[in-house]
């Protein structure tokens, strides 16, 4: 059962941020509510005070532009699902939001609410941390950019200043001969374990890969050591295998209550695999059926 609360309705960021430094820890930020109302429900956590940023205008923007696809933190995963910028320019993320949880969730959970959350089970998370994103932070100090990775500290914890708000989130376009792949399990609507990987081709080389793993630990990391072993290899079947065991081996993994540590590795080992061969497939030129 929820305890009272008061409910503040800024106009501005600024205003948000105001009420946030004003109010302290008994303030939160109300977006799409879907993770926060269930903690107060449960009685995990009681804030007196929430921010109701869905009445600040142009957070929910989705635009492309000089390389960049731009998100505002307050679009909903359905938005983005739908969005025909993002379908055009970032196909893989348009899949990855249909596949999250449910279509009430979909229709009402903003993109900004699941990061800051920094549930580790979150599917936005993994593949922004693979694409080098940045997410922008802005209070009544100004405004600093942070990327993805560096933005998820821990379990539920973020480098995100308490009087911050999140307002957009920053993807570098893909250059060409670049691909992309996102891989998930999941056995209920949260993913076990989710990997993203990006390779990017040179003359019949791995020039540049990314590999994120995420699902598995308290948050979504890069594995340095395996993105070292790719670049400058030629893509083949038995360079993603021993990468993909290097994968599971370098995770950073958690035992939980229904998965042991080693199923979370297996788990890692085959999505990386085919993470890894279907970005390369992806990374030829869009004649040969590249993205």
């Amino acid at each position: 059962m929820l305890r009272r609360f008061v409910i503040h309705e800024p106009r501005a960021v600024e205003e948000a941020s105001a009420l946030l430094e004003a109010h302290g820890p008994e303030a939160a930020i109300y977006a799409g509510g879907t993770e926060l109302l269930v903690v107060m429900k449960e009685g995990l956590a009681h804030f007196p005070h929430l921010i109701n940023i869905k009445t600040i205008p142009g957070l929910d923007t989705i635009e492309a532009s000089d390389g960049m696809l731009r998100i505002g933190a307050l679009a909903t995963h359905r938005a983005i699902e739908r969005s025909p910028v993002v379908r055009d320019a970032a196909p893989v993320l348009a899949e990855l939001e249909a596949q999250i949880a449910n279509i009430r969730v979909r229709s009402t959970g903003t993109i900004g609410g699941n990061l800051c959350f920094a549930e580790p089970h979150s599917d936005p998370a993994t593949l922004l941390v693979a694409w080098d994103a940045t997410l922008r932070l802005t209070s009544r100090r100004g405004t600093r950019d942070i990327p993805a990775e560096s933005f998820f500290t821990g379990l539920l914890e973020t480098a995100r200043e308490h009087d911050e708000v999140l307002t957009e989130i920053r993807i570098p376009l893909p250059p060409a001969r670049a691909g992309t792949a996102y891989e998930r399990f999941k056995t209920h609507e949260r993913p076990t374990a989710t990997v993203a990987a990006v390779v990017r081709l040179n003359g019949g080389t791995i020039e540049e890969a990314r590999l994120a793993v995420g699902s598995v630990g308290p948050r979504p990391h890069r594995l340095l050591g395996v993105e070292a072993m790719l670049t400058g290899q030629r893509p083949d079947a038995d360079l993603f295998a021993a990468a993909a065991e290097r994968a599971a081996a370098d995770a950073e993994v958690i035992e939980e209550r229904f998965e042991s540590v080693d199923y979370k590795r297996h788990l890692v080992q085959v999505l990386s695999a085919r993470a890894l061969a279907t970005a390369t497939q992806r990374a030829h030129p869009r004649e040969t059926g590249g993205d």
